[in-house]
């Protein structure tokens, strides 16, 4: 698995990132939700640049253009609740995918211990598609993994690209040995050192859901 991380580079998405982090900005959670959304748009615009393209001719009013265009199916799915707004962003950029959605929570038993269950998930036909999996904060790795494994039980994209913009040490260094595939690139924006008893990330953002939807039961 390929790990890129665009805070390695400055940008406006440093602006972004900063603000979803800022526990005084994230009062506002239309604001935080239209931050989620801007910086699903450059995830999506950056991973444009790894898609298959051709030349295409346009007729304009004078004449006619050739230009480059995107060749590859997309298909754009987001883990519940968190990464909707990431996906609508996404879909700013890649307007004519497909989507899908998966509902992955922590299941808690007693103390710290939890797993990941998947509760539900809308199927699609991955064959021959590009695959972009969203989430907002990338804690354990295992809510990417077991997704991954609901969503390739019937059918395998011919790549996959994982947006999670803030994201755990111990995450992408779980997910590098669970998933060691040429055609997987994992999509950050900041990776924190810590990881708490509780599984949370430290500096983080917080519940990502939450802030965007309001708190849950």
């Amino acid at each position: 698995m390929k790990v890129i991380n665009l805070s390695e580079s400055h940008s406006m998405l440093g602006n972004y990132i900063a603000q979803i982090r800022d526990k005084s900005v994230q009062k506002d959670r239309v604001r935080f939700r239209f931050n989620l959304e801007r910086i699903g748009r450059i995830f999506g615009y950056e991973i444009s640049k790894q898609l298959a393209y051709s030349d295409k001719e346009v007729v304009t009013p004078l004449g006619t253009a050739t230009v480059p265009t995107c060749d590859s199916q997309v298909l754009v799915c987001s883990i519940l609740r968190a990464g909707l707004p990431l996906h609508k962003g996404l879909l700013d950029v890649f307007d004519e995918a497909d989507s899908a959605f998966v509902a992955a929570f922590r299941k808690y038993y007693k103390g710290d211990e939890f797993h990941i269950k998947v509760e539900y998930s809308t199927q699609a036909n991955l064959n021959g598609k590009v695959l972009i999996l969203a989430d907002t904060l990338l804690a354990t790795g295992q809510s990417i993994e077991i997704t991954l494994n609901r969503l390739f039980e019937d059918s395998t994209p011919v790549y996959t690209h994982l947006v999670c913009p803030v994201s755990s040490v111990y995450a992408v260094e779980y997910l590098q040995k669970r998933l060691p595939y040429d055609n997987i690139t994992l999509w950050t924006a900041g990776i924190d050192e810590e990881l708490t008893a509780h599984s949370y990330v430290v500096p983080g953002l917080g519940d990502a859901g939450d802030l965007a939807f309001g708190e849950k039961l």
